[in-house]
């Protein structure tokens, strides 16, 4: 059975020139051997991109007055990965697989109630063995400010609150998905692999915070004296500072660990399409072998000692 797949990774200001490159196949070389550069023609958009998304970003802030604070580390876009496998593909055809991405797009513009309007783009790839499509947008949230008043701003944290964020986007979209008319099953919620209770601890700084947080408990000042209070609120400084300093280094070694998992099980998907790919090129191989060895009446091995020679 096939499975409806839907998969995010959120994205940096100063990632999206390389990720609009890649998307909109800018570049002039590609690592992954997968792409034809002859099918390029054969790639479509659901929403069309006419800037890059870099621009695309800014455009959207001006003309929506979206709030939150942008800084280096804010992650800006997300972009959903939505595929299924090749052989869904080819039992449903080319109309219906552009089906498949058009239902998947609408689900994508109604989901958290983000709009359209923050789809940057939805290219569909038709240039790789399986037919995927990479939708980016802004996660942008609505909601009130201190007066009461609706805002949007861009906020990816708020965007994927709750633990349970991954399972219930999973869970709407096979809904969805199924609902449509395609006979799918419901895609994994994750594919990371869990750290351990200790590697976790060691990764992120836990017994040090814990060390600096239990080594001198903050206690109640009843005092007047303005000197004392100063001294106290100083040393209160300090310790925030140097919790702060272990958190945020906590933060980017889990980040760091997510970005490693996900680039580690987009390799192992590659590696399993190579080796099947492998294998049908040694059954093409033997085959091939046979027809010769049959043809001309020589033995295998002297047709490859022929090759050999050949080669050398």
């Amino acid at each position: 059975m096939s499975y409806a797949i839907i998969r995010n990774a959120n994205y940096k200001k100063n990632n999206l020139a390389g990720l609009y490159k890649h998307n909109e196949r800018k570049n002039t070389n590609y690592s992954n051997q997968d792409i034809n550069k002859d099918n390029f023609c054969n790639n479509y958009s659901i929403k069309k991109l006419y800037t890059t998304y870099t621009r695309a970003l800014k455009k959207l802030q001006e003309e929506n007055n979206l709030e939150g604070r942008i800084i280096k580390t804010t992650n800006v876009v997300c972009e959903f990965i939505i595929t299924s496998d090749k052989d869904f593909f080819e039992s449903i055809g080319i109309e219906e697989t552009k089906r498949y991405f058009e239902t998947a797009y609408s689900f994508v513009a109604n989901y958290n109630n983000l709009g359209e309007k923050y789809i940057l783009s939805a290219k569909v790839h038709m240039d790789e063995s399986t037919p995927h499509m990479h939708l980016v947008f802004v996660p942008v949230v609505h909601v009130k400010d201190k007066q009461g008043n609706n805002i949007e701003k861009i906020a990816c944290s708020e965007y994927w609150r709750g633990k349970d964020s991954y399972r219930r986007l999973q869970d709407n979209f096979y809904t969805s998905i199924t609902n449509a008319g395609f006979n799918l099953e419901r895609g994994k919620s994750s594919e990371r692999e869990h750290l351990s209770i200790e590697k976790f601890k060691e990764l992120t700084e836990y017994e040090n915070i814990k060390f600096e947080t239990e080594k001198e408990p903050i206690k109640e000042l009843n005092t007047d004296n303005i000197e004392i209070i100063v001294a106290q609120n100083k040393k209160l400084i300090k310790d925030c500072n140097k919790l702060s300093g272990y958190y945020i280094k906590s933060a980017k070694v889990i980040e760091k660990y997510e970005d490693l998992q996900d680039e580690n099980i987009e390799l192992n998907r590659e590696n399993k399409e190579l080796k099947e790919k492998n294998h049908k090129l040694n059954n093409y191989i033997h085959k091939i072998f046979d027809v010769v060895t049959n043809v001309f009446k020589i033995s295998r091995n002297k047709l490859l000692q022929t090759i050999k020679e050949y080669v050398k």
